[in-house]
């Protein structure tokens, strides 16, 4: 499965099975990636992840940013 970008209320994230597991990385604006600093549960399906992260992050919304939305 290739990784999941995604606009998360404005910030970029990118979400991809490792071994298993998912992994979430900050995207910064030099493209460099970094830990995201948050947990995907294992058990949550790819077409979920997006749900997930609305819900985890339902707070940073702001009238300009209040969305979660795949990127291609």
């Amino acid at each position: 499965m290739p990784p999941l970008r995604l606009s998360v209320f404005g910030r970029i994230y990118l979400v991809q099975r490792e071994a298993g597991l998912w992994q979430a990385y900050a995207v910064g604006a030099d493209c460099k990636r970094s830990p995201a600093g948050f947990v995907v549960p294992d058990f949550i399906e790819a077409e979920e992840i997006a749900q997930f992260l609305f819900d985890l992050f339902h707070e940073s919304a702001t009238p300009g940013n209040g969305d979660v939305s795949r990127i291609a």
